[in-house]
């Protein structure tokens, strides 16, 4: 169905202003529509930012001190467009800026571009008198509640123009399309700088006139600028450097250990940059988050176990000499009307570095979607910090909504970051009211930059490990664009049990928050690991594609003293190795024979035609002692077009992360062979991501040279 942008209903729709019947029927097209969702949620942001920015704007009016110098001065010979005129000219012209602005802000969304700069303000404040320092910068506390309209944070006001008499003012026709030329370049900066530049007009109270019956009426206060400062263009994001997996030869080492990953911030970060007509960076590409961030269609479990392992092999599409092989583990669903009672705090950042859109007024809306399917068997608490942290709502019902959107309405941000002290309160609350039996966990949402109170990683990462302890998993969610600190947002999920999301649009969050709600809620096993153990007759060399940073010792598989990562309900867990059949040579570095040393018997390698065999430890959410499971694997020789449809979509999308990561491995993979491969196993696709990775190829292919 053609989506027609220009429809008042899809405003309308967002605005909460359908009736019924065409609410549904825009309802029944957003489930099957990712351009619908895409539009839905344009308008969204867009109504929010002006929403927040409307409802600090002041009334534009000539204060009585004006209207009575003007009327003094005004002759009955003297153009009636000065004075009063221009007061209302300039008036209209700011209406004008605000209808701008309202004009600008879909289209700068569209171009996902609109995130790097600051929401467009058009705003009256008066214009210091002269004994007050100009320029100086409007200061904000450091974390508040909304109670009254107050200037922008870090807002500056500009050096007011010279005053001038009021007759000369009159005399000078020139100086209306002067000051039109001012306002038409300051317009034209706005869109070129997309909303960088000015911030809107302001009009200056002229003093009382003097007393005495010789005084002269003041003339009308010039009118000046109000400029939002200009976010910084550098970029601090941080990521850890990533080194693909090497083939090892069997026979130097037959076992693969890691722990599972069922992260999915990589895919929607590397999405957010290639929307943004950028390459990401390559240490941005986790192939094994970007292959998870899709669900598959795996059998689902029905033994004693809450997880299920299936595998599958066919020939490497990138090199069909070799062998892929994929490993699916499902977790088991979860009916949401069932689910035990929870115990939520929402760990908010509302530091100074939070204010851009794309950041708390997001998180605000990505977290009110969380709440709406809340009920009363759940309690939420809300922790904030900034340079300090506070609870700014006690446990509360989950039925209890209008309560929680309040306290989630009210935050505002500003001030430096000291999430240690946040961290720290919010798992006390959390131990406080913990529920036995029930899902217990801090969402933690921030861009990660802490820059006050305990700031190092590492120090932050044995602070999250130390509260792990207490039960009480973690979630963590990202936001924002410029200052993302990956690398640490990553290693507090990991260290907290939990799962790292990162929320670049509402789409992202709904389905985060709401369609994978049991995942990101509910865990079934937590510290799953897997070991393979390859068939040296069959394989001489293999490689775990992805994974780089979740790769354990072999001894650690049956350590139960270690941890790994945890699945939620319904999660999918997909893992890929590259195997080079026994027989084909492959140059791999190794070591010299040993000297002393007899090369270990092979028992059964020869008489099995087993590739491999699947080993899975994983313990119950409030168990501490694993359980493990065995699947062996035997290859059939399919070629690559023979295999499932899941199997080679999967296989597109680690292609596409190993071509991004410009990887020493791709082979002959290209972002043409991508695209066929995404297209031909998209399948019945019911939310569209799978279409919209498909466009994601298409635009990557329009950025490269």
């Amino acid at each position: 169905m053609k989506i027609n942008p220009n429809d008042p209903k899809w405003t309308a729709y967002v605005l909460g202003e359908l009736d019924v019947e065409d609410r549904v029927a825009i309802e029944e097209l957003l489930e099957t529509s990712a351009e619908a969702r895409a539009l839905v949620e344009e308008l969204r942001i867009a109504t929010t930012m002006l929403k927040d920015e409307l409802a600090v704007q002041s009334s534009v009016a000539l204060s009585k001190a004006q209207r009575d110098a003007i009327r003094a001065a005004t002759e009955p010979k003297v153009r009636r467009w000065t004075g009063m005129r221009i007061a209302r000219w300039a008036t209209g012209l700011a209406a004008a800026g605000l209808i701008l602005a309202v004009a600008i802000v879909p289209s700068l969304l569209r171009s996902r571009q609109a995130a790097n700069y600051g929401a467009p303000v058009l705003t009256v404040q008066n214009v210091p008198e002269p004994s007050t320092q100009v320029g100086r910068p409007v200061q904000q506390p450091p974390s508040r509640m909304k109670s009254q309209p107050e200037p922008l944070a870090g807002a500056v006001v500009s050096p007011a123009a010279p005053t001038e008499p009021l007759a000369e003012l009159q005399n000078k026709e020139e100086s209306k399309s002067d000051f039109a030329k001012d306002v038409r370049r300051e317009v034209d900066s706005l869109a070129a700088n997309q909303f960088s530049g000015i911030a809107g007009a302001a009009l200056k109270a002229p003093a009382a006139p003097s007393a005495g019956p010789a005084a002269a009426a003041p003339p009308p206060a010039p009118l000046t600028f109000v400029d939002r400062p200009v976010r910084p263009s550098f970029n601090t994001e941080a990521y850890d450097r990533i080194t693909d997996n090497p083939f090892i030869r069997v026979s130097q080492d037959p076992l693969a250990t890691f722990s599972i990953d069922v992260d999915t911030a990589s895919y929607a970060n590397v999405r957010r940059f290639i929307n943004q007509n950028q390459m990401p960076p390559k240490d941005a590409v986790r192939i094994e988050e970007m292959i998870n961030y899709f669900t598959y269609d795996y059998p689902q479990p029905t033994g004693p176990h809450p997880i299920l392992a299936q595998m599958e092999v066919a020939s490497a599409p990138w090199n069909p000499q070799h062998r892929l092989v994929r490993i699916g583990i499902k977790g088991k669903d979860l009916d949401l009307n069932r689910r035990p009672s929870s115990n939520l705090v929402f760990l908010i950042d509302v530091s100074g570095s939070m204010q851009p859109p794309e950041k708390l007024p997001l998180l605000k809306t990505a977290m009110k979607m969380l709440v709406e399917k809340l009920t009363e068997n759940d309690r939420v608490s809300i922790v904030v910090y900034a340079g300090a942290s506070g609870t700014v709502l006690p446990p509360t019902t989950g039925d209890r909504k209008d309560v929680i959107l309040h306290a989630l309405d009210n935050l505002e941000a500003g001030g430096s970051t000291n999430g240690a002290l946040g961290i720290q309160l919010a798992y006390n609350l959390a131990v406080a009211n913990y529920i036995r039996g029930g899902t217990n966990r801090v969402i933690l949402a921030t861009d990660g930059d802490f820059n006050v109170g305990v700031t190092n990683q590492g120090d932050l990462i044995r602070l999250i490990e130390d509260k792990a302890k207490s039960g009480v998993f973690l979630s963590v969610l990202g936001f924002g664009l410029g200052n993302l600190k990956d690398s640490t947002l990553e290693k507090l999920a990991d260290s907290g049990n939990g799962n790292y999301a990162y929320i670049d649009t509402l789409n992202e969050a709904r389905k985060v928050l709401v369609e994978e709600m049991g995942g990101t809620l509910v865990t079934i096993a937590k510290d799953v690991k897997l070991q393979i153990e390859f068939n040296p007759a069959q394989v001489n060399a293999y490689r775990l594609i992805g994974y780089e940073n979740r790769v354990l010792r072999n001894e650690d598989f049956n350590n139960d003293l270690k941890d790994a990562g945890d699945m939620g309900a319904g999660h999918t867990v997909t893992a890929l190795f590259e195997v080079v059949p026994a027989g084909v040579d492959l140059a791999v570095p190794g070591v010299d024979p040993l000297k002393y040393q007899t090369p270990p018997a092979t028992v059964r390698s020869s008489s099995t035609r087993e590739t491999l065999t699947l080993k899975i430890r994983y313990k119950d959410p409030e168990g501490s002692q694993s359980k493990l499971m065995e699947v062996p694997l035997v290859d059939s020789g399919k070629s690559f077009v023979a295999a499932s449809m899941d199997y080679r979509f999967a296989a597109s999308v680690a292609a596409f992360g190993m071509i991004l990561r410009d990887s020493p491995y791709k082979g002959n993979a290209s972002l043409s062979a991508v695209l066929d491969m995404a297209e031909g196993s998209k399948g019945q696709d019911r939310n569209g991501y799978r279409e919209e990775f498909i466009g994601l190829v298409n635009r990557a292919r329009s950025l490269r040279p």
